[in-house]
């Protein structure tokens, strides 16, 4: 089992859930958030104070059978895509233990 975190620009949110939608992944979390990457996210001058700012973000959160893993990252890749700087990340990491609440089920079998 995988845990899949991507993080995405705003405006790319329903290009990566058609997309992921397309690859039978329909189970994830979506939340805003605020960051910054290599693009360094803005600057603002307020009062001769140089404020660096946090861009606007969208955090997509996917829990997934091993099988599902490749075509989840490569459904968010190209839902994502817009060839521009900070289009995103996507991190895999590894998890070790799902549990539904209301069944009690665990493991892969509580993904789904």
């Amino acid at each position: 089992m995988k845990y899949i975190v991507a993080i995405i620009q705003p405006h790319k949110l329903e290009e990566v859930k058609q997309a992921l939608e397309s690859v039978e992944v329909h189970l994830m979390t979506v939340s805003n958030v605020l960051g910054r990457g290599r693009q360094k996210g803005f600057t603002e001058v307020y009062r001769s104070v140089k404020e660096v700012g946090l861009l606007k973000k969208i955090k997509l959160e996917i829990a997934v059978n091993e099988d599902f893993v490749e075509p989840t990252v490569d459904a968010i890749k190209k839902g994502a895509f817009s060839g521009n700087p900070g289009d995103g990340k996507i991190f895999v990491l590894d998890l070790h233990d799902v549990i539904r609440i209301g069944t009690g089920e665990r493991g892969g079998k509580a993904i789904g």
